[in-house]
């Protein structure tokens, strides 16, 4: 078996594979200060990127909590704004195969419903997986989170972006992440990704987290917030499903104290 992996796509949008490649490049800066394992990019070019190949494994408790505490670290590398692409990357982003902005935002709030959220809603909402009037109630909690109502004194993150069960694989030497829409966000974000789609091992994961890094108080009453994104990313693709969940998580978040 061939020890790189060829993902090539002739029709993909300009600076598609690149962007994915400045994503696992930035992230991949942490690794000599014990940040996460991420795949190495061999070579990339229009429509076409060479990895590194990952021989999958069992994942386990202990390599679990290793890896949380290396994502903290790479979280703590931070990014110069939220919102903020890999450094030296001034094309497009992307998460899965739909468009998304980067920014330069010192209000996470700001960034996150204008440019993470919204965005997404609308296309969910043409496509009839939110009605008219649960948009409007999602507006609303968006409106709520610009204003700045659930910022905190978090310095951006260097988030992966796109942390789902399917971009954390597991080899004989513990994780490694593939495939990230990385960017400046808050960290509570890929650990709310992790939760939503059911990652191994998660206590484990989170425990490793807080051993480095602990999290703020209230942390897992605030998922919702952070589960907005990749709910309306999943809305806008896969149907009314994953708008209703989308529609529930903007209820809770309503319910959160001092909202």
């Amino acid at each position: 078996m061939s020890e790189t992996l060829v993902k090539q796509n002739p029709a993909a949008p300009d600076g598609f594979f690149e962007a994915e490649a400045a994503g696992l490049r930035w992230l991949a800066e942490t690794a000599d200060a014990g940040g996460a394992r991420i795949a190495r990019v061999i070579a990339v070019s229009p429509g076409r990127i060479e990895l590194e190949r990952i021989r999958p494994a069992r994942p386990t408790a202990v390599a679990a909590r290793e890896f949380g505490a290396a994502l903290a670290r790479t979280h703590g590398a931070g990014a110069e704004a939220f919102g903020a692409p890999p450094t030296g990357w001034d094309g497009p982003g992307f998460i899965g195969k739909r468009p998304q902005t980067y920014a330069n935002e010192p209000s996470w709030g700001a960034f996150y419903a204008r440019d993470r959220v919204l965005p997404f809603l609308e296309i969910a909402e043409s496509a009839g997986s939110v009605t008219g009037d649960e948009a409007r109630g999602v507006r609303h909690v968006c409106e709520l989170i610009a204003s700045g109502a659930l910022d905190d004194d978090e310095p951006p993150a260097r988030l992966h972006g796109d942390l789902w069960n399917g971009n954390l694989l597991w080899d004989d030497t513990g994780a490694v992440l593939i495939d990230p829409a990385a960017h400046g966000g808050h960290r509570e974000t890929d650990l709310a990704m992790l939760a939503l789609f059911g990652a191994p091992y998660l206590d484990e994961i989170v425990a490793g987290y807080e051993s480095e890094h602990p999290l703020r108080d209230g942390w897992r009453e605030r998922i919702p917030v952070h589960q907005l994104h990749p709910l309306a990313v999943h809305a806008a693709s896969y149907g009314r499903g994953y708008g209703v969940e989308l529609v529930d998580a903007a209820r809770r978040v309503l319910a959160l104290p001092g909202v």
